[in-house]
């Protein structure tokens, strides 16, 4: 399973409803790390399927990202029954993504 691009019309159906914990990668096309990071996070969706992945492009969806508080990206965010449980600033190795998902279940 690949990540799933988020937008407002489907954030409450894939991330507040889902049975999952769910990993939200916001990013930016002009973001270098973001670019960086891309690869992994579309990785780690095919690798955990007990989580739902998705990707937030903070220039199309400007709401997600305030009421996110994301002020710098790549920002990473763990949601689990419809709450924040982690969240990172910044790139990371795959081997913390994952530390980071699983210590948040």
């Amino acid at each position: 399973m690949s990540a799933k691009k988020i937008t407002m019309h489907n954030f409450q159906a894939e991330v507040l409803e889902s049975d999952k914990p769910v990993l939200l990668d916001f990013w930016a096309s002009w973001c270098g790390p973001c670019r960086m990071v891309s690869p992994v996070i579309d990785q780690i969706a095919e690798e955990e399927p007990g989580f739902k992945i998705g990707k937030v492009n903070i220039e199309e969806e400007e709401g997600l990202a305030a009421a996110f508080g994301v002020s710098s990206i790549p920002s990473l965010v763990v949601m689990k029954n419809g709450r924040v449980a982690a969240r990172s600033v910044g790139a990371r190795p795959k081997n913390e993504i994952k530390q980071m998902l699983r210590k948040a279940v």
